[in-house]
């Protein structure tokens, strides 16, 4: 009940700040339900989500990063926590699928 009221309320003010990114999300061309389902994308994408889950100092950020390949495209998705990580990521994938074929889209979270 409080929250519908606090949700009203803000939308009234006009400071409707809802974690809602369907907006964002619409303009984004790479999403994990457009991963490519072909033989060679699958398992292009099974080599680099194999070669960070055994990094041993990859952090559960890192290995929660999203691996998307459609046509032999790779994008990478997600925040990580340090620039060394998001490059070692991005080396993984680029290893996997070549430099020409990978999109980073990682961003670096700010420290807790």
């Amino acid at each position: 009940m409080l929250a519908c009221s606090l949700a009203a309320a803000m939308q009234l003010s006009g400071q409707d700040k809802r974690p809602d990114n369907t907006a964002n999300n619409k303009d984004q061309t790479a999403t994990a339900d457009k991963q490519g389902m072909g033989k060679g994308d699958t398992e292009t994408a099974r080599k680099i989500r194999k070669a960070i889950v055994a990094d041993k100092a990859m952090s559960t950020y890192g290995k929660n990063v999203k691996v998307i390949v459609k046509d032999g495209k790779v994008t990478l998705k997600g925040p990580v926590r340090s620039e060394e990580e998001k490059s070692s990521i991005v080396a993984k994938a680029r290893e996997a699928a070549g430099d020409a074929n990978v999109t980073d889209e990682i961003t670096v979270a700010p420290p807790k």
